[in-house]
Parts: structure tokens; C-alpha cells; sequence
């Protein structure tokens, strides 16, 4: 009995550790115009402050602010907001208490000036669209993503029916590649999610691949992985190539983090 209380106890801390390790991502992209620079940064160290409390609340894991390139104002978003969930139905409903987090942030801020920042936020910037993501695969590291970090956000297109497929060589495949990058010291972290919304034929990307620097030195001093590939290997890398159609990326510098 002792010994059968001891396996059911391990058994429930794993399923614990792999419930805690569930992530989920909601992408808000940002478009600011040149002249708003100075009062979009001053928005977003205000809410800043606001994710933190909402951090030590419980509402969510993490947030984070990224600066995009390229960003010409023509050339869509200049900035996109990170913000890190551990339940997806906290993600989609917004969970929380925003009315804790404000006073928990700013005590000593009167509902007043506590509103005036508030409406001054839209302001700022223009949200010109949201993804809702869940977290796939990672490489095998311990990554800590510091300010400065640099990644390339790739944005991919999945045909229906193909999602198991590309999933499957995303993780058993290309993977191996990237944690080879990581030990030889080219790659600081790669990661891989599916866009849960929006979805359907005309969304523009179905999932998206990260691949994360400390710096641009690092970035700009990636090699190629010069492993040699079996015909085997070679056939696998193709078929999942041709499974998606690589649309757009985005270049981000990671310049405000809450954890």
C-alpha cells in the first residue's frame, strides 16, 4: 500500500509540473505613429506596473513589449505586446481583477488620474490586430530571454489536414536542428505555437516559429548547421518544407519584460 501511495504520489506531481508548464499567448500588435513614440513608451512603463501586480495577482504569467522590425509606419506594426497565460480561458475572457491590479500598482493614485491614464492609452497607439496562441515545443535550454534579446518572428501558413503532419516535423525534426544551435552557441532559443484564433481559409498564418538571440551578435553570427543529412534525413527536411508557405517575419528586440 505504502509502495502504491508513493507511484500515485509521483504520479500526481508530474501531472502537476506538466500542467504548470502549459503556456498560452496572446499576441497584440501595435501601430504607433512617428510623433506618439515618446507618449506610447510612457503608456506602456505605466502599464507595466499594472502587469506586475497582475503577475503577483494570479491573472497571468508574464508580459512583454517587443519593438518591431521592420517599422516604417507603412509597414504595419511597430510594437507588439506579449502577454503570457497558463489557462486559455483566462487568455480569451481577460481574466482578473483590473480594478486590484490598478490599485495594487498605484495606491497612492486617485480614481481620477487612475481614469485620465486609462483613456489615455488608446491614444498612444492603434491595436491593429490580435492572435491568441498555445505554446508547442521549445529547444532543450534554459533560455531567460534578457532585454536586448533579439528573435525572428516567422509566420506560417499550414494548409487544413496538414497541421499533424507539420507539427510532427516541426518537433521530431527540425527541433534537433535547433537544439544542436543552441549547444553549439548560435542559438539562444527556439520556439514553435499554433495560432488558436483566428483560424479558417483566409487567416493569414496558422502558426508561428521563434528563434531567439541574446543579442545581434549572436544573430548576425548564426551559421548554417553543417551536420550532414542521410537521404532519409534530407527527404524528412523537404517534406516539411513543403508543408507550409513561410509568410512574413518579423525581427524584435525585446525592450520591457514582466515575470
Amino acid at each position: 500500500m505504502k509502495k502504491f501511495l508513493m507511484i500515485l504520489a509521483v504520479i500526481l506531481l508530474s501531472s502537476n509540473i506538466t500542467a504548470q508548464e502549459e503556456l498560452y499567448l496572446l499576441f497584440e500588435f501595435m501601430h504607433v505613429d512617428n510623433e506618439q513614440e515618446a507618449a506610447y513608451m510612457e503608456t506602456e512603463t505605466f502599464w507595466e506596473k499594472i502587469h506586475e501586480q497582475r503577475v503577483k495577482n494570479g491573472d497571468i504569467t508574464g508580459w512583454d513589449l517587443w519593438q518591431l522590425q521592420p517599422g516604417g509606419e507603412k509597414q504595419g506594426a511597430q510594437y507588439l505586446v506579449v502577454t503570457l497565460y497558463d489557462d486559455p480561458a483566462k487568455m480569451m475572457s481577460g481574466a482578473g481583477d483590473w480594478n486590484a491590479a490598478l490599485k495594487g500598482a498605484y495606491p497612492n493614485m486617485s480614481d481620477e488620474d487612475l481614469n485620465k491614464k486609462w483613456n489615455e492609452t488608446p491614444k498612444s497607439r492603434d491595436l491593429t490586430h490580435r492572435l491568441y496562441l498555445q505554446d508547442i515545443d521549445n529547444t532543450d535550454d534554459d533560455f531567460d530571454m534578457p532585454l536586448g534579446t533579439v528573435a525572428s518572428m516567422n509566420m506560417m501558413k499550414v494548409e487544413d489536414g496538414n497541421y499533424g503532419a507539420y507539427e510532427k516535423a516541426e518537433s521530431e525534426f527540425f527541433k534537433t536542428s535547433h537544439n544542436r544551435a543552441v549547444k553549439n552557441g548560435t542559438l539562444g532559443h527556439w520556439g514553435f505555437a499554433r495560432i488558436m484564433f483566428p483560424y479558417g481559409s483566409d487567416t493569414y498564418a496558422t502558426h508561428m516559429t521563434f528563434d531567439m538571440y541574446k543579442d545581434y551578435n549572436q544573430f548576425f553570427s548564426r551559421g548554417n548547421d553543417n551536420t550532414p543529412l542521410s537521404e532519409e534525413d534530407t527527404k524528412k527536411m523537404r517534406e516539411g518544407i513543403a508543408l507550409r508557405d513561410m509568410k512574413f517575419t518579423y525581427l524584435g528586440t525585446l525592450i520591457k519584460k514582466v515575470r
